[in-house]
C-alpha cells in the first residue's frame, strides 16, 4: 500500500505512543565529552560558515576550496574549487603524523582466523591495489565494481579506488547474480573486484560463481580481481580474472594519490526500489568526508585511545560511512567481523567486545531484538566494561529494546546514540550527542548541528509540536547525495517534487512536546484504520513492551468495516509458550498502553519474520502472508525459508 500525503483536515500520523523515562547525561561524561552544547549555536547563528571552518580545519587539501556552498534546488555544491583525495586523507596524513603504528583495524574472520592492520600496513595494501587498477587499464573516473565479504581487502579495494580517482560501486556479498549485473550495467563498471567466497553462519557463500554468473551479461567488465579468501577451486577465465595475490602482491606499494575536484564521484551505492530499478545514489569527495568524520567523531565522542566497532556491512552505507571513510578519515581503530552474531554462538558479539575491548559498539535494533530473544545470559557472561558508547542504527528503535541495550550491554551506565539517516543523506542528520543530549528511549532527539529538519501535514506546513506528519529537511548538508546516477529528473521527482523546497526523505515521524523527534518508519507502513492514520512502529513497540516478546512486525491488511485492520506477527522470546491466552493479554495491553484503536485484529505468533539482509523487515511480504496473496519479490530477503514457515504456521488468532 503507498500511501500519499494526507490532505485537509486530521493530523499526517496519528501520535499515540508516550515515552516519559529520560536519562540525562552523566556529568563526568560530560566534562570530557567531544561535543559541547555551544555547537548548536555556532551553527544555527550561520549554517555555511559552520561547515566552512570545519572544511578548513578537518581535511587536507591539495588546492583550497573558493566558494563553501552552491546551492540551485535540489542541486548542491559544497566546498567548489577545492582539490583533495580522500585516500590521503584516511590513511597517509595519519602515517606522516606518527600514527603509522596505530592499529586501523582488528579484522576477526567467522572460522575464527584474524589479522591486524595498522595505518603503515594499509598504506602500503591500498598503494599496490591501487598500482594494479591501474595496471589494468584504471583511470581516474573510471567505475570499479566491488562484490565481496567482510575481510580487509574490502575496505582496501575502496581505498584503492579513491585513491585514483575512480569511483567504486559496493555490490553487498549477499546480492544474487542479476542483482550484481544490474548494478554494473546501470554504472558501466570496468574492472570486478571480488573473492572466491567467504562465510556465513558456517557456510561458504560462493561468491565467484555469481559474479562468473553476472559477468556473462555485462558488456563492460574487462578484468576481475579474485581474492582468496575460502581457498576453494573456482573457475578463472584466461586474460579476464586475475588472482588478488598475483596481481596485487607483485605491484609497488607506491602510488601518489590523485587530487581531485571536491565534487568528483567516490562511490555509488544502489538502493531497490520495490517497483523501479535500483537507484544508483550518488555520493561526491569532499562534502562527504567531511560530514561522515565530524559526525562520527562528534556522535560517537571518538577518542585516540577508542576500539570502535560498526557491526554493519561495508556493503550498506552503514559501512561506507561508518567502518570505512568516517572513522578512517578520524584514525580511528576499528573492528570488522566477517560473520553472523549467532555463529558459532549466541555470545560471538560479546567474545569479541570482550577479547579486543571495545569501547564504542554500533549496530541495528534488529540485531539487539535477536539478543533479547536469546536472553542476557549470553551478555552477561562476558566482561563488556571496555563499553562507554553505544549507537543505534537502521530503523527506528522501540523504547524496550533501548532499555534492554542499556541494561544489559551498556551495564546501565553507557550513553545510548540512536541515529537517524539513510543512504541518500550519507551522514547521520537526527541524534544525541553523547554528554550534552538527555536521551529518551526510542526517541533519535534532535537534528544534529547544521542539520534543519521539520515534520510537515500533507500541506507542507510544520506540525506543532505533540503532532506527527512527515519528516523532511530544509537546507542543504555536506555529505548528501548529488543525485540518481544518469537520471536527474528521477532523483528531483523522488526526493523534492512531494513537498516544493524541501527534501522528503520518506519517512514518517512526530515531535513531542519537548521538540524530541521519533522516527515512525517508511510513510508506506502507514496504517488507516477507521480514519485514523497508526504508525506500524508504535504498535510494535508496545507489543515489544509486554514482557514476553521479543519482536514484532505489524501491517494494515483490508477489513471491510474499518477500511484497514492490524495484523501482528509475534516473535517470542526464548522459552515463551504461545497461547490463545498470550494472544488475547497482547491485544489488551496494546490497547492498554496506546489506545483501543491501535488494538491488533489478528495476531500470529512466527518463529522468525521475513528481513533484508540489512536487518529491515518486509512488510509488503507479510502483507502478502496476511492476505492470501501470492508472495512478492522475495529475492532480497536474508532467509528466503522464513515466509514458507510463517505460511505453514496458518492458525492466527483473531479478535
Amino acid at each position: 500500500m503507498s500511501v500519499e500525503p494526507s490532505q485537509g483536515a486530521g493530523p499526517a500520523i496519528e501520535n499515540l505512543l508516550a515515552e516519559r523515562r529520560t536519562f540525562p547525561p552523566d556529568p563526568a561524561f560530560t566534562a570530557r565529552a567531544n561535543a559541547r552544547a555551544a555547537i548548536y549555536d555556532e551553527a544555527e547563528r550561520d549554517h555555511v560558515a559552520f561547515w566552512e571552518r570545519l572544511a578548513r580545519e578537518r581535511i587536507s587539501w591539495s588546492r583550497p576550496f573558493e566558494t563553501t556552498l552552491e546551492w540551485e534546488l535540489p542541486f548542491a555544491k559544497w566546498f567548489v574549487g577545492g582539490q583533495l583525495n580522500v585516500s590521503y586523507n584516511c590513511v597517509d596524513r595519519h602515517v606522516e603524523n606518527g600514527l603509522g603504528d596505530k592499529v586501523a583495524y582488528h579484522w576477526i574472520g567467522e572460522p575464527g582466523d584474524t589479522r591486524t592492520l595498522t595505518y603503515a600496513n594499509l598504506q602500503r595494501e591500498v598503494g599496490k591495489a591501487a598500482n594494479a587498477l591501474l595496471e589494468l587499464g584504471v583511470r581516474t573516473g573510471d567505475r570499479v565494481a566491488i562484490y565481496m565479504p567482510m575481510i580487509p581487502e574490502l575496505p582496501i579495494a575502496m581505498l584503492a579506488c579513491a585513491r585514483i580517482g575512480a569511483p567504486h560501486t559496493v555490490v553487498f556479498g549477499g546480492f544474487s547474480a542479476e542483482a550484481l549485473a544490474g548494478r554494473i550495467n546501470d554504472c558501466g563498471a570496468r574492472v570486478l573486484i571480488t573473492a572466491d567466497g567467504g562465510y556465513r553462519r558456517g557456510k561458504e557463500v560462493g561468491l565467484k560463481h555469481h559474479a562468473d554468473e553476472a559477468l556473462a551479461s555485462t558488456p563492460s567488465i574487462e578484468h576481475a580481481i579474485v581474492v582468496n579468501r575460502t581457498g576453494r577451486g573456482v573457475h578463472m577465465v584466461d586474460g579476464r580474472d586475475h588472482w588478488w595475490h598475483d596481481i596485487v602482491e607483485r605491484q609497488s606499494p607506491d602510488c601518489p594519490p590523485v587530487p581531485v575536484d571536491s565534487e568528483h564521484m567516490l562511490y555509488l551505492l544502489y538502493t531497490s526500489g520495490t517497483t523501479a530499478k535500483p537507484k544508483g545514489i550518488l555520493h561526491t569527495t569532499a562534502g562527504y568526508l567531511l560530514g561522515t568524520s565530524f559526525t562520527h567523531e562528534m556522535i560517537f565522542d571518538l577518542k585516540p585511545d577508542d576500539v570502535y566497532w560498526c557491526a554493519a556491512d561495508i556493503g550498506w552505507v552503514t559501512g561506507h560511512s561508518y567502518i570505512v571513510y568516517g572513522p578512517l578519515a578520524n584514525a580511528a581503530t576499528g573492528i570488522i567481523y566477517e560473520g553472523a552474531p549467532d555463529t558459532p554462538t549466541w555470545d560471538r558479539w560479546w567474545q569479541i567486545i570482550e577479547r579486543y575491548k571495545v569501547t564504542i559498539l554500533y549496530t541495528a535494533p534488529t540485531a539487539i531484538r535477536a539478543c533479547m530473544k536469546q536472553g542476557p545470559q549470553y551478555p552477561a557472561a562476558h566482561d563488556l566494561s571496555s563499553l562507554r558508547v553505544l549507537g543505534s542504527v537502521g530503523e527506528p528503535i522501540n523504547p524496550e529494546a533501548w532499555l534492554w541495550y542499556h541494561e544489559h550491554i551498556g551495564r546501565g551506565r553507557t550513553p545510548i546514540v540512536d541515529t537517524w539517516w539513510q543512504t541518500e543523506t550519507g551522514m547521520i542528520l537526527i541524534t544525541p550527542l553523547p554528554g550534552v543530549t538527555t536521551t529518551k528511549p526510542g526517541s533519535a532527539t534532535f537534528p544534529f548541528p547544521g542539520i534543519e529538519a521539520d515534520i510537515v501535514d500533507g500541506d507542507g506546513r510544520s506540525v506543532p509540536f505533540g503532532g506527527g506528519g512527515y519528516l523532511v529537511l530544509k537546507r542543504p548538508w555536506p555529505a548528501m547525495l548529488r543525485g540518481i546516477y544518469g537520471d536527474p529528473e528521477r532523483y528531483r521527482q523522488t526526493y523534492w517534487s512531494r513537498f516544493p523546497g524541501m527534501y522528503f526523505a520518506g519517512d514518517g515521524a512526530k515531535r513531542d512536546e519537548d521538540g524530541y523527534f521519533w522516527l515512525l518508519g517508511r510513510v508506506d507502513d502507514v496504517m488507516n484504520v477507521a480514519g485514523h492514520r497508526i504508525s506500524t512502529t508504535e504498535v510494535e513497540s508496545a507489543l515489544v513492551d509486554h514482557r514476553s516478546v521479543a519482536e514484532a512486525a505489524v501491517v494494515g491488511v483490508k477489513d471491510e468495516v474499518s477500511g484497514q485492520a492490524i495484523y501482528a506477527f509475534v516473535i517470542l522470546k526464548a522459552g515463551g509458550e504461545p497461547t490463545d491466552a498470550l494472544a488475547v493479554q497482547l491485544r489488551e495491553h496494546v490497547a492498554y498502553v496506546i489506545g483501543p484503536i491501535a488494538r491488533p485484529k489478528y495476531l500470529m505468533f512466527v518463529p522468525d519474520l521475513p528481513k533484508t539482509r540489512s536487518g529491515k523487515i518486509m512488510r509488503r511480504l507479510l502483507r502478502d502472508i496476511a492476505e492470501g496473496r501470492t508472495l512478492g519479490d522475495t529475492t532480497t530477503l536474508a532467509d528466503a525459508t522464513v515466509v514458507e514457515t510463517i505460511r505453514e504456521n496458518t492458525g492466527r488468532s483473531e479478535e
